[in-house]
Parts: structure tokens; sequence; C-alpha cells
């Protein structure tokens, strides 16, 4: 199999589970506890909170450890908004009220909690992009408001690649005396992130895009700030997201982070050639093939095409039938009726959208693969415009 999904999960880093096998086996005990067992696992789950907070240049009292990317968006968005207003709303019957700014190429994970906010009656503003798929800081400029609670602008668009000016826009935002998030699930452990140079408040990240296991993430929250738990119960995670850490997991993630801040350089220049070389070979050879989002300012292994009359569900099927994964989006829209939110917002038709591909590269793919999927696209984009005649 010739794996070009890796925007949707990445294989394990070499050395990750051998980290987590300790803690399904022998050091199986609660992190919360006093016997020597407990330690060890309670230490292991802070070792990870260190190298995890490295990787994103945070002080490690910043990261509080979750699912997932989803999960750490959701609890931004439904939690941090005004922590007063959540507590009287269980109160009365009253609507919330607040403003809130995103953009229209967010994940779903950021858009879906908007708008359940819009249903309680928060203004929620979703602010355009320019045919590459880049926020301009002065639409959000243009859009914030007195009582502009929360910006939400990605780092790193998950389908198209484009990374976003959020140093820019955090500063407007701070400006305004909002807050402001990033979703970075696609950025953390693939392009250099500084917290501190983004000057952002919350970060969310997913451990499976950067070579750890699925399920567990993290959330980065600024010092300083005091948001409401997100779970109620215990103590873990200071008191805002109660529950049994899952050490293996958390461990495992803390590892990925480690070799990921070791190899990045390398790894960023590797798959950029490689992405180069094959968006370079698709725009020659097929005819009337476009690039989707920013040429330059993308994330090292996205290259996200559309191939006009080759429809990407036929021909998804016709590259696994050749040993080749890819995709025609997120993962997380798979099977969705409609067409790419992130593709309409830069101006693709419901047609041209219907007819593009995002192939996402990592350091384990070869230029042999990338010569044999740009073989077999080609030949498929040859057969389906025959079809059409």
């Amino acid at each position: 199999m010739i794996y070009l999904d890796n925007g949707a999960t990445t294989r394990m880093r070499d050395g990750v589970l051998e980290e987590m096998l300790p803690y399904l086996k022998d050091e199986y005990e609660n992190p919360f506890g006093m016997s020597a067992l407990n330690r060890s696992c309670g230490a292991a789950v802070e070792k990870a909170r260190r190298r995890i907070a490295a990787l994103i240049h945070a002080d490690y009292k910043e990261i509080f450890f979750t699912s997932g990317g989803t999960e750490s968006d959701n609890w931004v968005i439904k939690q941090f908004l005004d922590p007063e207003q959540v507590q009287a709303q269980s109160e009365t019957e009253g609507q919330f009220s607040g403003h809130l700014i995103v953009s229209a190429v967010e994940h779903h994970a950021v858009l879906k909690p908007a708008e359940f906010l819009a249903k309680l009656g928060f203004d929620v503003t979703v602010v355009p992009v320019d045919k590459n798929g880049r926020v301009d800081p002065e639409e959000i400029r243009k859009s914030i408001r007195k009582d502009t609670r929360l910006v939400s602008v990605m780092l790193a668009n998950n389908e198209i690649g484009t990374i976003e000016p959020v140093r820019e826009i955090a500063d407007i935002a701070h400006e305004a005396g909002a807050l402001m998030h990033t979703d970075a699930v696609q950025a953390v452990g693939h392009i250099p992130v500084d917290v501190k140079e983004l000057h952002i408040d919350f970060l969310s990240a997913s451990g499976h895009k950067f070579g750890g296991p699925k399920g567990t993430g993290f959330l980065f929250i600024r010092k300083g700030l005091l948001p409401e738990p997100l779970m109620h119960g215990g103590a873990q995670e200071r008191g805002l997201r109660a529950g049994t850490h899952n050490v293996p997991a958390v461990s495992g993630m803390g590892k990925a982070a480690e070799l990921a801040a070791q190899n990045m350089a390398d790894e960023r220049r590797y798959e950029q050639e490689l992405r180069d070389y094959m968006t370079k070979r698709i725009l020659q050879e097929i005819p009337g093939s476009t690039l989707n989002g920013d040429p330059v300012n993308r994330l090292p292994g996205n290259c996200n095409v559309t191939l006009p009359g080759v429809n990407n569900e036929m021909a998804l099927v016709r590259l696994d039938q050749e040993g080749i994964c890819a995709a025609a989006g997120s993962a997380c829209s798979a099977g969705a009726s409609e067409p790419s939110h992130v593709l309409k917002a830069i101006g693709r038709t419901d047609e041209e959208a219907g007819c593009s591909f995002r192939f996402t590269l990592n350091y384990r793919n070869t230029k042999d693969e990338i010569d044999k999927t740009c073989d077999v696209l080609k030949k498929i984009a040859e057969e389906c415009r025959k079809e059409q005649r």
C-alpha cells in the first residue's frame, strides 16, 4: 500500500509503541495514588507533558491532556467564551450573548460548536478567505466588536494546507480584548510552532497527526487564564478535566512529540521536496489540473489538486485498487454528500470540488511511490475523460 493520506492519520513513529508498552502491561496503576507504581505512572504523564510543551515552546503547566483535537476545539469554543454566562444559563432560561469569530475554512470541530452556540443566542461571524484559503487579518479587524469573546482561526488548513497569519490575527484580537484560539492539529509536529511567538491563548492538537497513538491530544491554555472545567469529578489536569489518564496513550504522544521535534527540520525539507515534485508532475502531465491552497505558504506534505472531469469518488476507488490510499478531503467529512466547505470557500464550484483530491505525504514516502501514483492518476484521468466523450 502506498499511503498518501497522512492528513487523516499517521503511522506511529518508531519508538512510540516501545514507550507505551510498560504502561499497557506491568506498570498499570492509576497515576493518582501513593504507591511506587502509582508514582511511576504519574511520572510518565508528567514526562509527556514536558515533552509536548517543549515541542510548542510552552510551559508544561500550560498543557492539558484531552482525547484529541476535536475535544480540544469543543472545549475552547463551548467553555471559554464567558464562564459567568455559562453558569447563569444553567440557572435561568435566558439566552447567551456575545460574539465569536471563526474563519470559513475551519475544521468542523470548530464550525459545529460555533453553530451550536449560535442556536443559544451567540452572534457568530464567519470571515471569508481569499482564493488561496488565506484569512486577511483586516477581515478580522472589520468583524471584531466590543462583545467579541473569542477569535478562532486554524494555523494550517487540513484540506488545502494553507498556513494562516495567526500572529497578526491574535494581535488584532487582543487589541480588542478578545481571546485567540488556533486549531493546530495539522501543524504541530510538522512545522515550527511557538505559542509565545504566535501570541495565542489556546491551541488544539491531536497526537495521531504527528506519529502518536489515536485517541489522545492536548489543549494549550495560556498561563493566567482560568477556564471552566471541561469535566467535573476529580482533580486530574488540575481539576479542569476529570477522569483517569490514559497513561499508555499520553506517554506515546509525548514520545512522538520528542521525536517530531528532533527530526522536524529534515522531515520538513524532504516532504516539501517530494510534495513539489508530485505537484509539478500532476500540473504538467494532467491537462487542466490546478493546485488548491497557497502555492508557497502551505504544509510541507500537502498536495491538493483539482482534475476537471475526474470524479474523485470513482477515482479514489480505482487508486485503492492499485494499492494507493488518498482522499478527497478531510477524513472527518468522508462520506458527506455536501461538497467540501473549504473548496467552496476558495471559490471552487460543486463540480470542481467533486474533482478534487488531497494527497498528504510524510517522511516515510518515497519518490518511487510518488511516480507510481502520478502514473496511475494520469491514466485514470485519461480514462475518465474518454468515458465522458
